[in-house]
């Protein structure tokens, strides 16, 4: 017996000694981050900047991958099914732990079948409507809104995305009565609110700095409690009038379940050093989001605590997947 314990603790600590050395060499390959969603969008601007940043500081290629469609659920769930040997990885929205409370059924729970890595940035969305709208507030919006139901339009990346959500809770505490428009992509709505086919959208501030600043579209209100530095003038929606409106977004990366911790913690720390870099923060900066990083610990528990908190707005707002 004894021998026998004595080998099962060599054979652990060899394989400890194994999986360190694995985890110190990583990565010797290409890497593929998945993004759930189309190119253009919030979610893609960050992570082709973090992409860059790890290729240079870990002399591998981090190679995005653009796999959207029916909510980010596609995508998301080539990667539950994928190796998890730390050579595919996801980067997430809020949506990620929304989509169970919008789709009858998914093929993967996002967060048992996940090992979480970090916490990347935050930032709010901000409601912006085409030059022909006439509203130059929150308050004429919902009132040009209510003057002619069901003909003021918001477009959004597609049904069940943050930004439908967001529209949807927008719905429900000002009844504005907004007619919910899906895209493809984010950057497709954007597109189309510009060229004044649709009247508005919600849409993640890296994707509407450039035109607000140009003065392209009109931007009414932030989605957070507190105004950005990006748009000191625009107010929140608390401001605007919408009292008790938050809802700002997290983006993530994620690794498939049983992911070797070693490899996780050697990616949480050098997402870290390239995030928390002058050049970084800056990059960001100038794209509307904020860093915001965190444990694979931590992350875990925030995800556990927001598929709770918007199950709560989907039952509210009566947000329904079309």
């Amino acid at each position: 017996m004894r021998e026998t314990f004595r080998s099962l603790l060599a054979v652990g600590a060899l394989s400890l000694m194994v999986q360190a050395a694995s985890a110190q060499s990583y990565p010797t390959r290409p890497v593929k981050i998945v993004v759930p969603f189309g190119p253009g969008g919030f979610t893609d601007v960050v992570a082709r900047i973090l992409g860059q940043k790890l290729t240079t500081a870990l002399g591998q290629s981090f190679i995005i991958e653009n796999k959207p469609g029916a909510g980010s659920s596609i995508g998301t769930d080539n990667v539950a099914k994928s190796p998890a040997d730390g050579y595919t990885l996801l980067i997430v929205s809020t949506t990620h732990v929304i989509s169970p409370w919008l789709y009858k059924s998914l093929p993967y729970d996002p967060v048992k079948n996940f090992t979480a890595v970090s916490k990347l940035v935050e930032s709010p969305y901000v409601l912006v409507v085409n030059n022909k709208v006439a509203a130059k507030s929150v308050k004429d919006f919902i009132a040009l809104s209510k003057s002619q139901p069901g003909k003021i339009n918001f477009a959004s990346s597609g049904n069940g995305s943050s930004q439908h959500l967001i529209g949807g809770l927008f719905n429900a505490m000002t009844g504005a009565g907004l007619t919910h428009v899906p895209y493809r992509s984010s950057s497709l709505a954007s597109q189309d609110v510009l060229a004044g086919v649709v009247e508005s959208t919600f849409a993640g501030v890296p994707n509407a700095l450039t035109a607000i600043q140009s003065g392209r579209a009109r931007a009414l209100a932030v989605t957070s409690t507190q105004r950005i530095p990006q748009l000191p003038d625009v107010p929140t929606m608390q401001e605007a009038g919408v009292a008790g409106y938050d809802a700002s977004i997290w983006l993530a990366l994620l690794a498939p379940a049983g992911t070797p911790r070693e490899i996780v913690a050697r990616l949480n720390a050098e997402i870290a050093k390239v995030m928390m870099s002058a050049e970084a923060k800056r990059a960001f900066y100038d794209n509307g989001v904020q860093v915001s990083l965190s444990t694979p610990e931590a992350m875990n528990e925030l995800m556990v605590v927001e598929r709770e908190r918007w199950g709560k707005v989907v039952k509210a707002a009566g947000i329904e997947v079309d």
